[in-house]
């Protein structure tokens, strides 16, 4: 097992709730749109696939899907939408499990490469889909941009949420890489607050792309989103496209 911690049993049965938001025609759309087209005829391997909050849309779009989930817990979930055998899961870390065959496309979602916490098991991850790829095949990965630039002097502290419900920040250790996020969500009408905290190796774009060198595959594209909107200094996230060579 790597570094990445352990969704519990409480965590998955709430997590499509919390992220209803997450699974709107929205934000999907254009999700399951850039996946189909670069999957194509082939197969998709997605890394972490949850609750299948993408890989099952996706499915039902036409797209064989194959998933890797460490979380048993998150994986049950994912089970109670669709059968085994229209998408099967294998439960183990997305940077040494492997799965049979070969695949058009291998997407990874929603910051969770960030789960791995050192540089090795992310340079890991990498080859990991690279082994996995069909020649010709692309590694995709949607990340947020670390918010370093929300930092003067002194602070360690970046919120991502204040709203009537939840309460979000984010604090950093710059020498180690690493950030924390802190989420107090508002439960039932009593007051009270749940206080939940998540450890994460952040990256930039330039430090992923150094990891795709290393596995022998090579930037094809980079957005802001889904939608193909141009990627700029001012961009909060990416969504890049790495491709095995042929």
């Amino acid at each position: 097992m790597t570094s990445s911690e352990l969704w519990t049993r409480a965590t998955a049965d709430r997590y499509d709730a919390e992220e209803n938001e997450m699974s709107s025609a929205a934000v999907l759309g254009p999700t399951l749109a850039f996946l189909a087209e670069l999957a194509g005829d082939g197969r998709a391997l997605e890394f972490a696939i949850g609750t299948g909050r993408v890989g099952v849309p996706l499915r039902e779009r036409g797209v064989p899907v194959v998933g890797i989930e460490l979380s048993e817990h998150m994986a049950a979930v994912l089970r109670r939408k669709i059968d085994e055998d229209a998408l099967p899961v294998t439960i183990g870390d997305m940077a040494t499990t492997t799965v049979p065959g070969e695949f058009t496309l291998v997407y990874l979602v929603y910051n969770t490469i960030t789960n791995l916490l050192t540089q090795d098991e992310q340079v890991e991850c990498f080859r990991n889909a690279a082994r996995h790829l069909a020649p010709g095949g692309r590694f995709v990965i949607e990340l947020g941009v670390p918010p370093l630039r929300f930092l003067p002097p002194g602070q360690v502290a970046v919120p991502f949420d204040v709203s009537e419900r939840h309460l979000g920040f984010d604090t950093f250790d710059l020498v180690e890489q690493v950030l924390v996020s802190h989420h107090f969500t508002h439960d039932g009408d009593d007051g009270r607050y749940r206080r939940d905290n998540s450890r994460h190796r952040y990256a930039w774009p330039a430090e992923l792309d150094l990891m795709a060198r290393i596995v022998g595959l090579e930037l094809e594209r980079r957005v802001a989103d889904w939608d193909g909107t141009p990627f700029t200094q001012d961009s909060a996230k990416h969504i890049s496209v790495w491709r095995k060579p042929t």
